[in-house]
């Protein structure tokens, strides 16, 4: 199969202390840090901006292989940790500058067995770029999916 690329592309400008104003597409989002590190507290920092994106990301990969699957569900909510070591942002050499440990939680309320959810969580895992990405990076990715009944009327 040969290569089916897509160019992904965002600009951004800083505009004082911690604050840049970004933009990908049509959509404009405020990059910052809170107050007590430097910044103005306008927006989420970078790499919650990475949380936020594996939430997207694995959203949106649920939903591509739910079709896929006939796999059903009514809902889906992501709660995500990292912990970072500052001392590789302070330049101390040996230490990674990026997450060291994430905790993704996926909650997915669905009727579907268990053995369903692991195949849709196995596929995900494996599709989802942004997780992907974290993997790929070394970081120790703790993965839980939790399946809760839908409500029946």
């Amino acid at each position: 199969m040969s290569q089916q690329l897509i160019n992904v592309a965002t600009k951004g400008k800083w505009v004082e202390g911690m604050k840049t104003n970004v933009q990908a597409r049509d959509f404009a989002f405020i990059v910052d840090e809170p107050e007590a590190l430097g910044g103005t507290d306008q927006g989420a920092n970078p790499v919650e901006y990475v949380l936020a994106a594996l939430s997207g990301c694995t959203s949106v990969v649920i939903a591509l292989i739910a079709k896929e699957l006939d796999f059903k569900y009514e809902d889906a909510t992501f709660e995500n940790e990292g912990t970072l070591d500052l001392r590789g942002l302070n330049g101390v050499e040996g230490v990674s500058p990026h997450f060291q440990t994430v905790t993704f939680n996926v909650t997915i309320v669905t009727d579907e067995s268990e053995e369903r959810l692991d195949e849709l969580k196995s596929k995900v895992e494996k599709r989802c770029p942004v997780y992907n990405l974290l993997k790929d990076a070394g970081i120790a990715l703790e993965s839980n999916w939790v399946k809760k009944a839908t409500v029946s009327a």
